[in-house]
């Protein structure tokens, strides 16, 4: 563990704050998905692809942000993105066309990924072994509040105004999370420990990594697990909405009611860590979503999915996916120890690249069946507890 800063409690807040980013910027907006498409006059498919860009900015903003932090420090980089995040969440308020929003929503994710990728990694550099597991759980835990605030936040206000306010809500937010950043956050990475700058250095951290058949597996089963719970975020607005019925708050709440399995998933983990092998918990997670997916096929196929039976296998899925993501980033960045930003960098990009095939995916039959959507959640989880049986017996 690097001397210097400690990972006190005050830390951990403001890190888990970052790194919710991506469910804030996520989830906020579901319920508005059919105004802002008439709004916008845009197709369905193309509203959800202001879903798929700005997942896309953040899988390749991780690719670089990650890197940098490992050359220039966490920090500097932290800051400087977060001011663009900033900016590009106040101008989406005025966007006139859906074309316009989209392109946006690539440079938010761009640059929120810093949130998500440098949170991480100072994590993981102020702490090490069992406390790695406990504290990137706990910061899990709390973006977990995320899922859990946003929607039924999001539908609030769509109900008393409209989309474009919505993302007024989240950019204060994005304001709010640089103001905490240039307070609290310190530089966790010692000069000493920075890599050479220069794109050779990030691709010889890449390679590394990727040579690695186990923090490989691991990489993979993380971003299964989060394309898994994308293809239920995605496609839910129009499944629980149009083909389900609920209303807009209604089906906020139930969203929300979701998230709530990922911070049971992930009190449970903290509490466990260093009692139950981390594999196992990583399995169990795989398990959990792959009954879902399951269960979700079957349903829809026979006809018989309901508004109970979609709620419960979200939280299955959701709970499930609160297990992978925790245990496999970090099994997967306690062999990153050398390039631990690289590392991080690596799971985003694994984590946004699925979950941004997830959006058209599941869109590209309409938004009159959930058959897509269980369709791929089946798949990935039959991929990801694959994954986990491998990292179990791969050294």
């Amino acid at each position: 563990m690097t001397a210097g800063p400690k990972f006190t409690r005050g830390l951990l807040a403001v890190l888990s704050f970052l790194a919710a980013t991506g469910p804030f910027a996520t989830d906020m907006y579901l319920s508005s998905f059919t105004r802002i498409a008439d709004d916008l006059g845009a197709p369905a498919s193309s509203v959800q692809l202001t879903l798929t860009a700005f997942l896309l900015g953040m899988g390749s903003g991780q690719l670089v942000l990650g890197p940098l932090s490992d050359q220039w420090g966490r920090r500097r980089i932290l800051l400087g993105a977060l001011v663009v995040f900033a900016a590009a969440s106040i101008a989406m308020v005025f966007s006139p066309t859906i074309e316009v929003l989209i392109a946006l929503r690539f440079v938010q994710g761009f640059a929120g990924a810093a949130g998500v990728v440098i949170s991480r990694a100072i994590a993981v550099d102020l702490t090490e072994g069992a406390d790695s597991i406990r504290a990137i759980s706990l910061i899990a835990l709390f973006v977990g509040l995320g899922p859990l605030l946003a929607p039924p936040v999001g539908g609030a206000i769509a109900a008393l105004s409209d989309w474009r306010m919505v993302f007024a809500a989240l950019a204060v937010l994005a304001v709010a999370m640089l103001v905490l950043a240039s307070l609290f956050v310190p530089e966790s990475l010692p000069q000493a420990q920075r890599h050479a700058s220069g794109l050779r250095a990030a691709a010889r951290g890449f390679a590394m990594l990727l040579r690695d058949r186990r923090f490989v597996l691991l990489m993979c089963v993380f971003g299964l697990g989060f394309g898994g719970m994308m293809a239920y975020i995605s496609a839910s607005p129009f499944v629980g909405q149009v083909v389900l019925g609920m209303p807009p708050f209604v089906y906020s709440l139930a969203f929300a009611l979701g998230a709530l399995a990922m911070i049971t998933a992930n009190t449970i983990n903290a509490r466990l860590a260093g009692r139950v092998p981390p594999t196992r918990m990583l399995l169990l997670g795989t398990l959990l979503a792959l009954a879902s997916g399951a269960t979700l096929t079957a349903l829809t196929l026979s006809d018989a999915l309901s508004p109970a039976a979609f709620i419960a296998c979200a939280f299955a899925l959701t709970g499930g996916t609160g297990f992978i993501m925790s245990n496999a980033s970090a099994l997967a960045l306690a062999r990153a120890r050398e390039a631990r930003g690289a590392g991080s960098a690596l799971l985003g990009a694994a984590q946004f690249a699925v979950g941004g095939l997830a959006s058209p995916l599941v869109g590209a039959w309409g938004e009159h069946t959930a058959l897509p959507m269980a369709l791929f959640v089946l798949a990935v989880a039959v991929l990801a507890v694959c994954g986990a049986l491998l990292a179990r017996t791969s050294e």
